[in-house]
Parts: structure tokens; sequence; C-alpha cells
């Protein structure tokens, strides 16, 4: 399957590896010399360099041929434009990513599907829904639903507070909580991530990625001495498209307050959002932040522009004592570490918007990427065994089954079931699998004749 991708920035790029480690033909097209060596030199794709927006260029890229072409440059007007020309040569599906909201709005004048879009996504409106599912789950340092929010795959540091949870065996623990059932699909340790089996043991400092039924979320809560935490008040730094964003979903629900450091931009927001709280002022001023009692905030949020600002402020809300606290940065790199150090959640619109984009092409495709995790370098797939494959033969603790992969759901026919040893699929089941992406080669032979 031909897919080309018209910018290799960071957007770009992930979506290009994420599917680079399936069975599609890529091409990526980018007018930057060094954004196209950086392709070349570590993905498995066609580079052409030239203007996305050219016929050109489009021509010598063979769009004409192409199952997805996907508008991914940081400009919505080359998007949109590179899209008509796509269209026009023939491609059978455009997925174009546009930061400007008001061109979906009903009242719009330029709509996108007069230029052959199929499909547009907004980079910061993936974020806020990341943010907001972060918010619903404020002990997590992410969360993520499955299923139509029936499966639940939620991020916890583990800490000292609960010590009945450390240096034991997970087979272990799983046996001692026998009444309700969850998996752990990965776990991040010294920016290293494992995949854990029946005899790992857990340490402080752990980042522990559980996937649960969302029925059995308080379950999980008390085995990992945690309390459900209500939260109230809600302090955004930044009124940028994703801090308006996210006033605007809010502040039905919460007590918010808007920080912003700019006093036109502040007035404007003030007169523009109704029931929130708009304050001029540095969320980096510790002073400030003591006078606006950072330590009564159940979820401070920082989604300025500018992510050193964004985790300075981060960092500095939670030593004063703030709840929750989420971060927002563009460079996907940083993610790793920052997680690692468990403080803080960390979200990133590149990488909201790349998992948008794979979760549309699952849609139509099986047996690719659903979601990718850049934080533990762990793909989601969902896998239906053919008949005949290996997959079906016998139970899962007998099969096969790659060290760095591990099975966390099985569908059968709309009924959800975690995964043990002793389950078995049939044809009629589709499996959530969890994989390294140098595992899914292996897994993809598993599941098929």
């Amino acid at each position: 399957m031909r897919v080309v991708i018209i910018g290799g920035g960071e957007v770009g790029f992930h979506v290009a590896k994420a599917l680079s480690e399936e069975n599609f033909d890529i091409t990526i097209i980018d007018i930057s010399p060094e954004k196209c060596r950086r392709a070349s030199e570590n993905l498995d794709v066609i580079v052409v360099e030239g203007n996305g927006a050219s016929p050109k260029t489009l021509v010598e890229a063979n769009v004409s041929e192409a199952d997805y072409v996907l508008c991914l440059t940081r400009v919505d007007e080359v998007n949109l434009i590179a899209s008509q020309q796509a269209h026009e040569l023939g491609a059978t599906k455009i997925i174009a990513r546009l930061r400007n909201q008001q061109y979906t709005t009903r009242h719009s004048i330029i709509r996108p599907e007069k230029f052959g879009v199929d499909l547009v996504i907004h980079p910061e409106r993936a974020a806020t829904e990341e943010i907001i599912r972060l918010i619903h789950h404020p002990y997590a340092v992410q969360a993520m639903d499955f299923e139509s929010g029936r499966l639940k795959m939620l991020g916890v540091y583990m800490d000292k507070t609960c010590a009945s949870f450390l240096n034991r065996p997970l087979g272990e623990i799983a046996l001692e909580n026998n009444h309700f059932k969850f998996g752990i699909i990965a776990v991040l340790r010294n920016s290293e991530t494992h995949v854990p089996w029946a005899d790992f043991k857990f340490e402080i400092g752990d980042c522990i990625y559980f996937i649960v039924k969302a029925e059995d979320e308080p379950n999980l809560l008390g085995m990992l001495c945690k309390e459900a935490q209500e939260v109230k008040r809600v302090m955004i730094l930044g009124g940028s498209k994703i801090g308006r964003s996210l006033a605007e979903e809010l502040k039905d629900t919460y007590s918010v307050r808007l920080i912003e450091e700019n006093q036109k931009k502040a007035e404007y927001i003030a007169h523009t959002i109704d029931d929130i709280m708009v304050i001029n002022g540095d969320g980096t001023d510790i002073e400030f932040l003591k006078a606006e009692n950072i330590q009564d905030v159940d979820s401070f949020i920082a989604v300025t522009e500018n992510e050193k600002t964004n985790l300075i402020a981060g960092l500095l809300a939670h030593h004063m004592g703030s709840g929750q606290t989420i971060t927002h940065v563009t460079k996907t790199e940083y993610i790793p570490t920052i997680q690692e150090i468990g403080i803080v959640s960390v979200i990133s619109k590149n990488l909201s918007t790349v998992n948008s984009i794979l979760r549309e092409m699952h849609s139509d495709i099986s047996n690719a990427s659903v979601t990718t995790f850049e934080e533990i370098d762990v793909d989601v797939i969902e896998f239906q065994p053919e008949k005949g494959s290996r997959a079906v033969e016998a139970p899962l603790r007998e099969l096969d089954f790659p060290a760095d992969s591990i099975v966390g759901m099985i569908n059968h026919h709309g009924k959800l079931m975690l995964a043990r040893g002793d389950s078995q699929m049939t044809v009629d089941d589709i499996a959530l699998v969890f994989a390294k992406p140098k595992a899914i080669p292996k897994l993809k032979k598993l599941f098929s004749a």
C-alpha cells in the first residue's frame, strides 16, 4: 500500500516511522534538505526533496498511485493546495493537518472538502482531548481509551507510598489481587522500556503502564494505594490555541483560571471567553504562583507556545504543592526523559496528531498500528488471527510470542477479556497487542496462516 507524506517535520517523521514498521511503501516529500536527510538516514522510505504543493514534485513522488496522501506541513495553506493537487492527480484518500479550526466551522467560506480533503486533523484539538482525559485521571501520567472507553491504558508513576507493590514478582501481585483483572504492557525504568512477565519486580521510580476495564479502575487504584481525586480547581498557563480550547471545554465543569503574560492577549481572552478568570502574569514567577495559591490548584496545565516555559512552570507548580501537573512540549524526543521524572504528565500535540492519523488509517486497514507511545517505544496493534495460523493452535502461554510483546485484550464478538496465559484465541477474536517495533514482523507471522 502506497503512502505519500508531504512534510517531514515532527509529525510526518513519526507517522512514517510507525507505518514503515508495517507493510507500507512510503514516500516523504519536504522542501528542507535537513528534514530529508533525517528521514533518509533513519527510515526505510523514499525521500523526495521539493515543494509539496508543486505539481512537478507530486508527479515525481507518484502521488497518482497513492492510497493515502498525508499533508502534514506546518502551513495550512500549503496543506490545502497540496491536497487539491493530490486529489486532481488521483490519490485515493487525503488527510490534512490544519491548525486553523475555523476552516471546519459550519460557516467557513473555505471548506477543506473543496480541496479534496477526506479527513482534517486539528493538532490543538487532539492535544486538548488528551489533556482532558488526563484531568479525568489525575493520578496518571498518561491515559488512553480503547474500545470506545471500555478499556483504559493508564501510566502510573511508582513512589514509596505503596510498599506492598514494590520488589515483588508481578505473578505474586496478580494472585493476591485476583478479584479483578489487569494487565501491564510496559514499564519505563531508567529510560529503558521493559515488557514485564510474571517474575518481573517493580521498583521506586518505575512508570508502569496498566490496562484495565473501565469498571475496574477503582480496584486498580486500591491496589496501587491511591485514592480517587476530585478535580475542582484548574489553572491553565498560556492563552495559546490549546489553552483557549481547554478553557472553553472546562469552564462549565471546573473553576478555571487562565494565566497569560501578554497583557493585550489576556484582555482579549477575558472578553471572548465567559465564566473563567483571566490573570495577566508570569507562570514561572515563584512569588506570583504563591500569590495565586498554587498549592490549592488541583490541576495545573502549562500550554504556552514555549516548551521550556511549560517545563519550568510545571516543575515549580509541582514543587509548590499543586495537585496534578500537565505540560505540553512539541519536541517528542523530550518526552521519555520527562516522563521518567514521573512528577508531571507530558503531552505533545505532534504525537496526538500522529495517533489521530494512525487510528484513522487503522479503521480502513487491518493489522495497522492503532497508537504509538513515543515515551515507551511501544506500538499498539490489532490482530485478527487467520484460520490455520499458529495464534489459534494453543493457549497464549504455549505460543512462541516475541519477548518484547504482550497480548493485552481479546475482543470476542464485542465482549472484552483481559488476556491471560490460559487464554486461547479463535479466528473470531481481535487481539490488542502491545509490542516494541522490532517484534511486529514476528507477530504478523504468528497471526498469519
